[in-house]
């Protein structure tokens, strides 16, 4: 494959390797020839190995955990990549770190996806691709050409080869999320119920009521990202109170941290399924009720259209 003004080369950092090979296998082009190491005192270098002159550029990383390390990476690539005279450099960030602070939470607190937006920017990058955002309006921290792909597409493929529709209600497991939930339950034609649920301290959530009839229903969770898991473990168990028969989640971005696995496994949810635009960890990997999508199909094509100067958002009418 060819961008229409030129070659395409795909440069991974080390954030997810495995879903940087399967976007290559994806396009049917080998990775860039690159090295992103550490030195002794953990400084990052980068060594671009092969000539990127004049051609469009695809950096494929994720600023998950270690999300400050990752960051870097992609800075420092953007860098080398600027420096080699590349064309036009894209950064395709799967997961963006620091999404969720996209506001001032309280006085003398920063906007951290803003700054996020303006050191990628800054560093040379003259587009961003990236995965169900945390707040749509993040787009507009970026001063150039921002794409926010959805997975809502091959989660609404794998419900409907999974679950009778005729029984399923799809649920939001909080206020704010109503939109995303609406809309994939619009595209499978299904109910909507909402969770009311009051957080008393940041990592933990109480769930206060059930807005909807999920009685002898399979109720599908949704959401762009899962942490803790708490929210989703008390919104399972909200929906079994109220009658629910099973509790699913569809959740686009797995962060999972500290015992949100074991918090998970032992819950009352029947499966989550994330997607692998975070690299899963061995405890991910060997849960026997978190299954992985894989949106490498979906970026790949993205990234054809992109260099081709066709629409992306076509994809998701």
């Amino acid at each position: 494959m060819s961008a229409k003004n030129g070659s395409i080369k795909l440069v991974a950092g080390n954030s997810n390797p495995a879903l940087a090979q399967a976007i290559a296998s994806g396009l049917g082009l080998p990775l860039t020839k690159a090295v992103v190491r550490r030195f002794a005192d953990m400084e990052i270098f980068v060594e671009i190995q092969e000539n990127v002159r004049g051609t469009d550029v695809f950096i494929l990383q994720s600023t998950s955990y270690p999300a400050n390390d990752n960051l870097m990476e992609l800075l420092i690539i953007t860098d080398a990549l600027r420096r080699a005279s590349a064309r036009r450099i894209t950064a395709v960030v799967p997961y963006f770190g620091y999404a969720r602070q996209d506001r001032k939470s309280g006085s003398r607190t920063p906007i951290s996806a803003k700054l996020v937006a303006n050191l990628i920017s800054r560093a040379g990058v003259d587009r961003v691709m990236t995965l169900d955002l945390h707040a749509t309006q993040i787009q507009g921290f970026f001063d150039i050409p921002t794409d926010n792909l959805f997975a809502a597409p091959l989660m609404v493929r794998d419900i409907k080869d999974r679950f009778d529709l005729s029984k399923t209600m799809v649920v939001s497991p909080d206020v704010g999320g109503v939109a995303r939930a609406r809309g994939l339950a619009k595209r499978i034609n299904t109910p909507l119920a909402i969770i009311d649920k009051r957080r008393e301290r940041p990592g933990e959530s109480e769930v206060m009521n059930v807005i909807g009839e999920v009685e002898d229903r399979t109720c599908i969770l949704v959401d762009d990202l899962v942490d803790s898991g708490g929210t989703l473990v008390n919104a399972a168990d909200a929906l079994i109170a109220h009658g629910a028969s099973e509790v699913y989640a569809y959740i686009t971005h797995g962060v999972l941290s500290g015992g949100a696995v074991t918090r998970i496994t032992s819950s009352r949810l029947k499966e989550l399924v994330i997607t692998d635009s975070i690299l899963a960890t061995e405890a991910v990997r060997n849960a026997g009720n978190i299954r992985t999508l894989s949106i490498a199909g979906l970026i790949a094509e993205a990234i054809g259209r992109t260099a081709a100067e066709e629409s992306v958002s076509s994809l998701f009418d």
